[in-house]
């Protein structure tokens, strides 16, 4: 509890001081699944090299940011993942990993230096369509990295397809001793209607009853790790909460690229003492003008960030 606590009043000041607390990184450009619903594979581009990324975590610890979330498209493709990670932890950043968990059994290795990994589980009998990944591979390397002694949650999108599985996956988490977040999918303009159609969230009553009973497991102590806000806020589909993603969050992207949700705002070699001067008053404007996502990460971090004691204790319980 004791280093939980350091770790959120040390982004906590790092937010009263108008600087960001964590460094999202977009740190390659492939992955070995191909989800329907996700756009990050279908992307190409450049990556960054070890020793570029090396200088900007440095940049980013000489600037106060305390947390390296390593996401898309599938990190642990990249060969040099474990290094950056034990880069970041010798600065003393805490590391999170987003992992489709296909590639945990033989990668475990890479994982070495990280804090928290969230591994992606839509369903069990709807795996196989939505993600196209071996489940039970995924389950193994699971158990494998939290014998290693790694924090561990499981990431659930709802959609159309597992709106009837969520019961069997919360006694799933709990089998294995772990977490599990829950999030509605994101409609991306950019993935064909078709899609929508076969996934989207189009039943509502139904997905209404399914949060309801997500709420209804966590208040029974299920190890449902998102906050009462946010369910509630989930429930109904409508992102109402004040933004703080663009004040907390800093973006990296594949070719180096620092990216807000508006488009790139600078360089990995640019100054941020500077680039965060100039950037704080847009993106204050770019909130209130925002209609708003229901991204758990971005949901969850705003709400931590305007100081909703409930939402802080819940996180504090979970780190």
């Amino acid at each position: 509890m004791l280093k939980s606590t350091n770790l959120i009043l040390r982004g906590l000041g790092q937010h009263v001081r108008g600087r960001p607390v964590i460094l999202a990184h977009t740190i390659n450009a492939e992955c070995n699944l191909k989800c329907p619903f996700c756009p990050f594979w279908r992307r190409k581009g450049e990556e960054m090299s070890k020793e570029e990324i090396f200088e900007f975590l440095r940049k980013c610890r000489d600037f106060g940011i305390t947390v390296y979330n390593v996401w898309s498209t599938e990190p642990l493709l990249r060969e040099d993942l474990g290094e950056c990670l034990r880069f970041a932890k010798s600065l003393g950043m805490v590391t999170f990993v987003i992992t489709n968990g296909t590639l945990l059994k033989k990668k475990l290795e890479e994982l070495r230096y990280c804090d928290y990994l969230a591994v992606s589980i839509d369903g069990m009998k709807s795996y196989q369509e939505l993600r196209g990944g071996n489940l039970d591979e995924v389950l193994e390397g699971i158990v494998m990295a939290k014998n290693a002694g790694i924090r561990i949650s499981i990431n659930c999108v709802l959609n159309g397809m597992n709106l009837d599985e969520v019961d069997e996956l919360v006694r799933l988490a709990e089998n294995l001793g772990v977490g599990i977040l829950f999030e509605p999918v994101h409609e991306y303009g950019s993935i064909p209607d078709t899609v929508w159609e076969e996934i989207g969230i189009r039943n509502q009553d139904k997905y209404v009853k399914t949060v309801d009973r997500i709420i209804e497991m966590k208040r029974h102590g299920k190890p449902i790790l998102n906050s009462f806000a946010y369910l509630r806020i989930i429930r109904n589909l409508k992102p109402e909460f004040r933004c703080r993603v663009n004040e907390v969050i800093l973006h990296l992207g594949l070719n180096g690229k620092i990216e807000s949700c508006s488009g790139v705002i600078g360089d990995f070699r640019d100054d941020l003492d500077e680039l965060w001067s100039s950037w704080r008053r847009e993106a204050k404007s770019l909130a209130e003008d925002c209609e708003g996502c229901l991204f758990s990460g971005y949901v969850e971090t705003s709400l931590l960030f305007n100081f909703n004691l409930r939402v802080m204790w819940n996180y504090l319980r979970w780190l």
